[in-house]
């Protein structure tokens, strides 16, 4: 299964273009709404105010309810767009966005409105194209889930990774902050407030588990190494930062003999390891045991201090104060985002779909 995204966060619309969906697969739309809804803005004073309903049309590629095989579009029509909030700035670079890099890439043709095709505004159709991807795993056994593990400096209770409990997930999945913990997600909730009074932003930390995909499924040749599809699928999606699997950096303070994962004789005949360091991963390939990896969100670019900045026509030194409705704490919403890039991940896996 691959994917094209199009569309500006100003435009008309925002829609994405699947590849490879097996035929005959059911789209069901009122899980596909639901996931929709886990990402939409303007629900709460946690995200921007820019309100959106986020519905998808589907264009191509669906006939009576199933997927045909052949390219499906989806697209998403913007409604509550206020483009007059960008004309001040256009001409700015606005620190950690990519106006600079578009500018020269582009040559100053590119939509400025809102970032263009930058904004986190293209997230929505990535997360449709992961619940149709969801869908077709699922009569795989296969499930994606993920919870916020860290905003700022607040942690979430840890999960054993070896055997991480996947109805607390789905619980978390349910809440405005996907923390499995009520008592940790209170705190988050007004870290992110506290930004937000300050006209500051904050980041966080995505963990990420699929359950289900079969032990010698991957490769270690690059387009088909599990670590590396995930790595393209979710470094795709706007500022993310950081990538680890399993233990991912605390590797460098462990021992060999902390850091393998040993193995152990099960039922069904195929050996679990008694850890999950590795994330359920070895060169490439996975050995049965749940995938899991963390993603680092960066803080929300768009801020309401004053930056220093420079003017993009002739170079100079310039202020620049951000205008307009922006997330405090963009992670919240990102984590159906952030699943939707893993199925999408394990859709491309031979042997997973077909």
């Amino acid at each position: 299964m691959r994917y094209s995204l199009f569309g500006e966060s100003h435009g008309p619309a925002i829609g994405v273009v699947l590849q490879g969906i097996p035929s005959g697969l059911v789209l069901d739309m009122d899980f596909i709404s639901a996931e929709m809804a886990r990402r939409a803005p303007g629900k709460t004073p946690l995200s921007t105010a820019r309100s959106e309903k986020d519905a998808v049309e589907i264009v191509s590629g669906a006939f009576e309810g199933r997927a045909t095989g052949t390219p499906l579009c989806g697209l998403i029509r913007n409604t509550d767009t206020r483009s007059r909030d960008y004309e001040a700035t256009r001409w700015l670079a606005r620190p950690g966005h990519a106006d600079f890099t578009a500018q020269l890439r582009y040559k100053g043709f590119g939509d400025y409105r809102g970032g263009g095709h930058f904004s986190g505004r293209l997230t929505a159709p990535l997360v449709f194209a992961g619940a149709v991807a969801k869908l077709a795993l699922k009569e795989r056994g296969v499930e994606v889930l993920a919870r916020i593990r860290q905003i700022g400096n607040i942690e979430d209770d840890a999960l054993d990774l070896a055997s991480p409990d996947r109805e607390a997930l789905r619980l978390a999945a349910r809440k405005t902050l996907a923390a499995i913990s009520d008592e940790r997600g209170e705190a988050m909730r007004e870290a992110i407030l506290k930004a937000k009074g300050e006209g500051d932003s904050v980041g966080g930390v995505i963990e990420c588990f699929v359950f289900g995909l079969p032990a010698g499924t991957g490769s270690p040749d690059f387009d088909e190494n599990i670590e590396s599809l995930i790595a393209r699928h979710v470094f795709a999606v706007p500022a993310v930062k950081g990538l680890e699997f399993g233990a991912g950096f605390d590797f460098a303070a462990m021992r060999g003999s902390q850091a393998n994962d040993a193995f152990l004789p099960s039922q069904d005949g195929r050996p679990r390891t008694l850890s999950n360091h590795n994330g359920g991963i070895n060169g490439g390939i996975a050995n049965g045991m749940p995938v899991v990896f963390r993603v680092a969100i960066k803080p929300t670019s768009s801020i309401a201090k004053e930056q220093d900045t420079v003017d993009m026509r002739n170079g100079e030194a310039a202020k620049l104060v951000i205008c307009g409705r922006h997330d405090p704490c963009i992670v919240p919403r990102a984590v159906p985002v952030i699943e939707a890039a893993a199925a999408l991940a394990m859709s491309e896996l031979p042997g997973v779909l077909v």
